[in-house]
């Protein structure tokens, strides 16, 4: 989950944070993006310094920009919560990014908002009503495209909710709204062993080719293998094998590669630790070579997922076939 919080002065954007911060949520700011630069120039911060500091970097970066830094904090293994937000730009990056992202528009009547301000006497803050109303009219709208738009976010958000009560109704607003984004779609067993293929194919030395096979039983897995040069031999990228580092035409000079493939090492490191592979689901980076298919076939896999096609591999999808095997290429189509 990508939360993002924007609102008014003294709405209670921060308690939201805060609430959201006890349930395990990351916290990210639009604001520190400010706070840094600042520190970094050695200026004092106020509101006012750091609405100038955000129409600056926008003007230069565009309008994204305090967006498009914060983004890349963003890990995929948390749920997350992003304060600050106050250009309807920074919300199409955010929506851009993740289909999970949801912006939540805080807000509160003036009088509230304003004793809210004068309590946690924060340096800067307006000391009077009218004060804070001169302030939020620059942050609400501009006819500058640069500025802060305040009154476009909150046209774009997702949810809107009132804070004029008590801090216990502020949390069951916000659980109501966490509890709409429970469900989330997850990747089918297909994407998640290939999407580990691809990964084990980074190990590859193969100057030429990183191709790499995961085989699994019962959802598990029990074996990877990557293209390279056999174990103690230099490896392929360090000139062990010369027919890669010659860069050989694709299908001539075989007899001379010293490079085994994918499959063949993921059978192989399945019977030098003692597994065995009747049964189970070979997924592959790339279609099995012919070579590959006949030791596919003959150690007892099952089923064939294949991503990426093999120049030369129409003999070997018809001998799978022949043979029984359930091949499938995935994504369908290639």
């Amino acid at each position: 989950m990508i939360i993002g919080l924007s609102g008014r002065n003294g709405a209670g954007k921060s308690a939201a944070v805060e609430f959201l911060r006890e349930r395990s949520f990351q916290v990210h700011s639009l604001s520190d993006v400010l706070r840094e630069e600042l520190s970094t120039r050695g200026e004092v911060e106020d509101r006012e310094t750091m609405i100038a500091l955000g129409n600056e970097l926008r003007n230069q970066g565009g309008p994204g920009i305090l967006a498009e830094r914060i983004k890349g904090r963003l890990g995929v293994s948390q749920n997350h919560v992003i304060d600050s937000i106050r250009h309807p730009l920074e919300v199409d990056v955010f929506r851009k990014m993740s289909d999970d992202f949801r912006l939540i528009w805080v807000d509160a009547p003036l009088n509230v908002r304003f004793e809210r301000i004068r309590s946690r006497k924060r340096i800067g803050d307006p000391e009077t009503i009218e004060e804070l109303q001169r302030v939020e009219e620059c942050e609400l709208k501009s006819d500058n495209p640069l500025a802060q738009q305040l009154l476009a976010v909150r046209d774009c958000s997702d949810e809107t909710l009132d804070n004029s009560s008590t801090l216990e109704e502020l949390g069951h607003a916000l659980e109501a709204i966490l509890k709409k984004k429970l469900y989330f779609e997850r990747p089918s067993w297909d994407a998640y062993f290939m999407d580990i293929a691809q990964v084990v194919a980074t190990r590859s030395n193969c100057v030429k080719r990183k191709v790499a096979s995961v085989i699994t039983l019962d959802r598990r897995i029990i074996a990877t293998g990557y293209n390279g040069t056999p174990r103690g031999v230099r490896n392929c990228n360090e000139g062990g094998c010369p027919r890669c580092n010659s860069f050989a035409p694709g299908g001539t000079h075989l007899g001379e590669c010293l490079c085994s493939h994918g499959e063949e090492n993921a059978i192989v490191q399945a019977a030098y630790h003692g597994m065995s592979v009747k049964g189970a689901t070979l997924y592959s980076t790339l279609c099995p070579c012919l070579l590959c298919t006949k030791m596919l076939i003959n150690s007892g896999i099952a089923e064939v997922v294949y991503s990426a096609e093999y120049p030369m591999g129409e003999l070997s999808l018809e001998l799978l076939k022949e043979a029984g095997l359930n091949v499938r290429q995935w994504p369908e189509g290639g």
